[in-house]
C-alpha cells in the first residue's frame, strides 16, 4: 500500500485488525454489517481469506484517518469477564441507534503497552502511544447509520485502559460489568473451559494487582484454585473502580444478577446511557427476542437465566470449599489493601 492513498470515511467497513507494534503498521480487513452483527469476537476468530484488507505504515493511515476528519465518539462496555458482556453487546446492538463492536483485537494490544511498558518500541513515547489509540478509537467511531453510537464490548483485561479511556477529552461513556465475588467464584468454577482460561489469565492478573496494591504481596504457588479466582475477581474489579471515579455519571454500573431479574429496565437505562434515545417498550421487545434465550458468544447454543443459575448451583454445591477460600482470601485482601477494599465496595452501587 506504500504511495497509495486510502478513503477511511464513510463507513466501518475497512476495519482496523491489527497493530504491528515492532513495524508500526495498521491492517484493515472488510467487514459487512452482517459481519459485525454476527462476530462475538473481532480477533483472529473473524478472519477469512476474503476478510484480509490492506496493510499499511501507521503514518499513512494516520494521514487517511486525518484526512476523513474522524472524530472520537465511542462507548464502551468494561467488564470483568463471564458477567454477561457480550449478551448486553448483543441486546445494545438491536436497537437502531446501537452498532456494537465486540473485543477489537487492537484494544488488547493497548491494554499491553498500558501493563508492561517493556514491550513498546524505544521509539515510542507516550505521545506516539496515545496517538495511535486515538485513530484507532476514531475508526472505531465510525457506523453504517449517521444516528448511531458505537458500542465498543472490550475484553476483561483491557479493563486496565479503562480509566485512561474514560478520562480522554471525547469525554466518553460506559457501562461497567460485575457480579458480586461468591457468583463469579461459582460461574467460573461451574464450567471447564472457564477454569482454563482463569488459569492462563491469572498470572497477568496477579502482576497488575502487585502493581495496584504497590508490592508483590502473593505467591502463585502458595494459592488455591479459589483464591486464584478471587484475586482475579479483585484485579479485574479494581480496575472497574479506577473507571468509576474518573468517569464519574459518565459510567453506569451493571451488576449481571441484578440484570436478570429485571432485563428491560436495565437495557433500557444503558441505551440511555448511551446517549440512544430509547423507549421503555423499544427495550421490552428486544428482550423479547431471542437473545436472552441463546448463548452470547456462540448463539446456535440454547442457554437462559434458568439455566445458568443450574450451573452455579451445582457449582456451589461441587466447590463450595474452594469458593468459602476465594471469599476468606477477598476479606484478609481488603483488610490490608485499599484497591481491594474499593472493588469490594464498587458492588453495593449497581445501576
Amino acid at each position: 500500500m506504500a504511495g497509495q492513498s486510502i478513503s477511511l470515511g464513510g463507513s466501518p467497513e475497512l476495519f482496523p485488525h491489527g497493530l504491528d507494534v515492532r513495524n508500526d503498521a495498521l491492517s484493515f480487513i472488510r467487514l459487512s454489517r452482517a459481519d459485525f452483527e454476527r462476530a462475538s469476537f473481532l480477533d483472529a476468530r473473524i478472519l477469512t481469506p476474503q476478510a484480509i484488507g490492506p496493510t499499511m505504515p501507521w503514518r499513512q493511515a494516520a494521514a487517511a484517518i486525518d484526512a476523513a476528519k474522524l472524530k472520537e465518539r465511542c462507548a464502551f462496555i468494561f467488564h470483568i469477564g463471564h458477567v454477561g458482556s457480550t449478551l448486553l453487546s448483543r441486546l445494545t446492538g438491536e436497537h437502531p441507534g446501537a452498532f456494537g463492536l465486540r473485543e477489537p483485537l487492537i484494544l488488547r494490544t493497548f491494554a499491553q503497552l498500558h501493563s508492561e511498558p517493556e514491550v513498546r518500541p524505544p521509539a515510542w513515547n507516550a505521545g506516539d502511544v496515545d496517538a495511535r489509540l486515538s485513530g484507532c478509537l476514531k475508526l472505531w467511531s465510525r457506523t453504517f447509520d449517521a444516528q448511531q453510537r458505537a458500542v465498543i464490548k472490550a475484553t476483561s483485561f483491557a479493563s486496565e485502559l479503562a480509566a485512561d479511556l474514560l478520562s480522554r477529552t471525547a469525554a466518553p461513556r460506559a457501562v461497567l460489568m460485575y457480579v458480586p465475588p461468591e457468583s463469579y467464584l461459582a460461574t467460573i468454577l461451574g464450567g471447564a473451559n472457564s477454569r482454563q482460561e482463569a488459569r492462563v489469565l491469572t498470572p497477568g492478573r496477579l502482576r497488575r494487582l502487585h502493581r495496584r496494591v504497590g508490592r508483590e504481596a502473593w505467591r502463585l504457588e502458595s494459592l488455591s484454585e479459589g483464591e486464584t479466582l478471587a484475586l482475579g475477581w479483585a484485579c479485574e474489579m479494581s480496575a472497574l473502580a479506577q473507571a468509576a471515579r474518573a468517569a464519574g455519571e459518565r459510567a453506569l454500573r451493571v451488576d449481571f444478577e441484578r440484570f436478570l431479574a429485571r432485563p428491560a429496565a436495565v437495557l433500557f437505562n444503558v441505551l440511555r446511557q448511551f446517549d440512544i434515545d430509547a423507549s421503555a417498550a423499544e427495550a421490552e421487545s428486544i428482550i423479547g427476542g431471542s437473545h436472552m434465550r441463546h448463548y452470547s458468544k456462540a448463539p446456535e447454543h440454547a442457554y437462559d437465566a434458568a439455566l445458568r443459575s443450574e450451573v452455579l448451583n451445582e457449582a456451589r454445591a461441587t466447590h463450595g470449599a474452594e469458593i468459602r477460600r476465594g471469599l476468606a482470601w477477598l476479606d484478609r485482601a481488603a483488610s490490608e489493601f485499599a484497591p481491594v477494599q474499593e472493588a469490594m465496595s464498587f458492588t453495593e452501587n449497581a445501576g
